[in-house]
């Protein structure tokens, strides 16, 4: 279903708004269309309740971000706040910016809740969510702290993957952790010293990114056991266990066969989850259409990306655009690209 106009246009010097109304927001969510939602009010009033789909763009920060999370001026933008203005002043700086197709939703936040529908609290709700059926539904194996704590002490053979990427795991980690975020735990996994019965333990701050990286490792086939750490060093802090700070041991980057093994159990996930792959053609016709919103992103480190990268492309390491794509991409149903010359990150992030 088109989202319609559902009254007439206001006027402005620079263009028009539009107003829609709650039933044709959420239609246009049902069916798939194409177009930006945004929540404009700042981080506290947001996570104490919005839209689930509604992306938090504070109406400070809008200037900053709107290019990069809707490229195409000609998009349809739909704007919701708590019916204090902030969504007419974002539309008018819209406009001004030269974006064409602006609507306000009639009675914001409050008219969706009393149309019926939930208002959700937290933040990165829908990939926190996701991951969460992700577990109940496909039974991720995970193991507590304590469990863990006495496994190490008595000598198991256990790797600590910490999927965070490399500025958090410095700030803390579990002592003897390795840091492989995100995509890297499939990528580099066989740089480790692993036996076939070696335990391997994904773990993050909490549970979202630690039942990503166990359960990718267990979707591309990886032949170990495999757990989540629930609770991650939260859990690992509150049971009384110290963690270490620094540097720590990061896993390197895969060559020759370590590489190839890794982008074999890539390329049959891929065509286990559907995975559709492009060249060089087909990327320079999706470029050239400007009726689809792409987005382009190389999902290795940002240190790699730093070194070099494709023109037109954003860095996007695999695991942050994995568990928090709202933040990356602002369109729905938009065209998304991924890259990794490697071929491991990319068709893993691609699956998810």
């Amino acid at each position: 279903m088109a989202l319609e106009t559902s009254v007439p246009r206001a006027a402005s010097s620079l263009g028009v708004v539009s107003h829609v109304t709650v039933a044709e927001v959420k239609a246009a969510l049902d069916s798939g269309e194409e177009f930006a939602f945004f929540d404009l009010r700042d981080e506290v009033p947001y996570a104490a309740g919005h839209i689930l789909y509604a992306a938090h763009l504070p109406l400070s920060r809008i200037e900053l971000q709107v290019r990069t999370l809707v490229p195409l001026l000609g998009t349809k933008v739909v704007l919701t706040d708590a019916g204090d203005g902030e969504a007419e002043q974002a539309a008018r700086i819209l406009l001004s910016a030269g974006y064409t197709d602006v609507r306000l939703l009639i009675g914001g936040n409050k008219a969706w809740a009393d149309a019926g529908y939930t208002l959700f609290t937290g933040r990165n709700v829908p990939s926190i969510g996701f991951f969460e059926v992700v577990e109940h539904e496909l039974g991720t194996p995970n193991i507590s702290a304590i469990n863990l704590k006495k496994r190490l002490d008595r000598g198991d053979d256990i790797r600590i993957l910490d999927t965070r990427p490399r500025e958090e795991f410095e700030a803390f980690h579990i002592p003897g952790a390795i840091n492989a975020p995100g995509a890297e735990i499939l990528h580099r996994l066989g740089t480790l010293d692993l036996k076939p019965d070696t335990l391997l333990v994904a773990n993050c701050a909490g549970r979202t990114r630690s039942i990503l990286g166990a359960q990718s490792l267990i979707n591309a086939g990886v032949p170990n056991p495999v757990a989540s750490l629930t609770g991650g060093t939260m859990e690992w802090l509150i049971a009384g266990y110290d963690l270490e700070r620094g540097p720590g041991r990061t896993a390197p980057l895969p060559t020759g066969e370590a590489l190839a093994r890794a982008r074999k159990l890539a390329e049959a996930l891929g065509a286990k989850a559907g995975v559709r792959t492009i060249d060089a053609a087909a990327l320079s016709r999706f470029e050239g259409d400007h009726t689809r919103s792409l987005f382009r992103f190389d999902v290795r480190t940002p240190e790699e990306y730093v070194a070099g990268h494709r023109p037109g492309f954003r860095s996007a390491p695999g695991g942050q655009l994995s568990s928090g794509l709202e933040r990356f991409v602002g369109v729905k149903g938009a065209r998304i690209v991924l890259h990794d010359p490697a071929g491991v990150r990319d068709l893993l992030t691609a699956s998810w």
